[in-house]
């Protein structure tokens, strides 16, 4: 079934529940449609046995051109809102598959459920409720209890998993009881966070789209910290964690490289039409090429998108192009199109997107078999006018982590500048000399 039919199915099924009630003399009433507060507002995720709280904003007087915007710390995320029956509103997750399905109560306040949308897995839901007017996010104001220390800076995280773990970095930033930040890992970061400190006790929380996630921890006498992760239903995960400034994560050009005796990449998928389209094709060839291996299930692939598009934009017509291979929650190329179509017309992307399979690491490894191994969504591949990769980045550095993003960004114009300019006499003196220009 697909996207499009569950959506329509919630409506009819909504509608009748809603609208079903009859007068005595057979004429239904004429149900009232009840609006969104505009403002501020305060939801309560129920994960497990944790409340994982988050704020958001309502704008619009009608629902045909509100904006609903999740709010974290100095991040804003957009997404439009859709009434489906006169009580209720569903606010799809933009090229997520997923939904806040609502319930506008007669007290004005919201009860629903974040479901999932894709096929197989429409059982997983996390039930929520929310309050207007309240801009707090964990304490009321007015109730905060004086931090026991400071904990700015940045952290080295131990995780204690059944599966091994590798070590991630925080960088938390303290004002008073107010605490926001970051935690990075190998495969990418986990967008802003934000949260407070109370007396020896901290907590973050994180929601702009995917799964919400909550980090909760106590400030230990020798100044260390321990706590843990709760990232939906029966995903705990245990952490210590050590201050330290010189903490720093695996070199992502390190982690992901040619096997030896491979120098190119070689690969064959169909695009959203269903063509096959292989990196040896003729469009491809003396050009600069950018892989991007993502999935829009995927929050940093997200990030990734937003940097590239506009990037690819500026300057595809310098001999550059780029190819985005999504692997998805459904091995299906007609649900890939509905997603990665949503990625492709919410971020403009006019680069050839491709459909790998089912995300899964063990198959694109498999689909990819020069790799060393593949560990992250997402990961760039850049390859050189001869077909030859020069560079492999593994995850990705999003804006929050500050100078990290900078540096990222720095190297990749710097390495594609420098590629764009090697054996590109021809292409230079044929184009003129905006063809050599730097990186925008």
């Amino acid at each position: 079934m697909s996207v499009h039919k569950i959506f329509k199915g919630a409506v009819l099924l909504s509608s009748l529940f809603i609208g079903g009630q009859v007068l005595a003399d057979g004429v239904k009433p004429v149900a009232v449609e009840k609006t969104i507060k505009e403002g501020v507002w305060r939801g309560v995720f129920n994960v497990s046995e944790t409340q994982v709280p988050f704020n958001f904003e309502f704008k619009g007087k009608d629902f045909e051109h509100a904006t609903f915007t999740l709010l974290n710390g100095t991040r804003r995320d957009d997404f439009h809102v859709k009434r489906i029956a006169p009580d209720s509103v569903f606010i799809k997750m933009n090229t997520y598959d997923a939904a806040l399905v609502a319930k506008i109560n007669d007290d004005g306040t919201l009860s629903g459920e974040y479901r999932s949308l894709v096929p197989g897995f429409r059982g997983n839901s996390l039930p929520f409720t929310a309050e207007h007017g309240k801009k707090y996010r964990f304490v009321e104001p007015g109730k905060d209890v004086a931090p026991a220390a400071n904990i700015s800076g940045k952290w080295e995280l131990k995780f204690y998993s059944k599966e091994q773990v590798p070590n991630k970095v925080a960088i938390l930033k303290q004002n008073g009881n107010k605490l926001t930040g970051v935690i990075m890992q190998v495969t990418g970061d986990s967008r802003e966070l934000e949260g407070t400190v109370q007396g020896d006790e901290f907590v973050l929380s994180g929601f702009t789209g995917p799964s919400p996630k909550i980090y909760k921890g106590k400030i230990n006498p020798d100044g260390t910290i321990s706590g843990v992760i709760s990232a939906g239903i029966y995903d705990n995960t245990k952490f210590d964690g050590a201050k330290d400034d010189k903490a720093e994560l695996p070199d992502p050009y390190k982690i992901t490289f040619l096997k030896e005796g491979y120098k190119k990449l070689d690969f064959t998928f169909p695009d959203l039409a269903g063509k096959s389209v292989s990196l040896s094709d003729d469009k491809y060839k003396g050009k600069v090429v950018i892989v991007e291996i993502v999935g829009t299930w995927c929050p940093n692939c997200t990030d990734q998108t937003v940097f590239l598009s506009p990037w690819f934009n500026k300057n595809q017509k310098r001999g550059v192009e780029a190819i985005a291979i999504g692997f998805e929650q459904k091995d299906d190329l007609e649900y890939a199109k509905y997603t990665l179509g949503k990625l492709r017309d919410k971020y403009d992307v006019k680069y050839d997107i491709l459909f790998g399979g089912l995300a899964d690491k063990k198959l694109v490894s498999q689909k990819l078999p020069a790799l060393n191994k593949f560990i992250a969504f997402p990961t760039t591949i850049i390859i050189d006018r001869k077909g030859e990769v020069r560079e492999i980045y593994t995850g990705y550095t999003g804006t929050v982590t500050g100078k990290y993003y900078k540096e990222y960004e720095k190297k990749f114009n710097a390495l594609l500048d420098e590629l764009i300019a090697e054996d590109a006499t021809a292409t230079a003196s044929a184009t003129g000399d905006k063809n050599t220009q730097k990186s925008k």
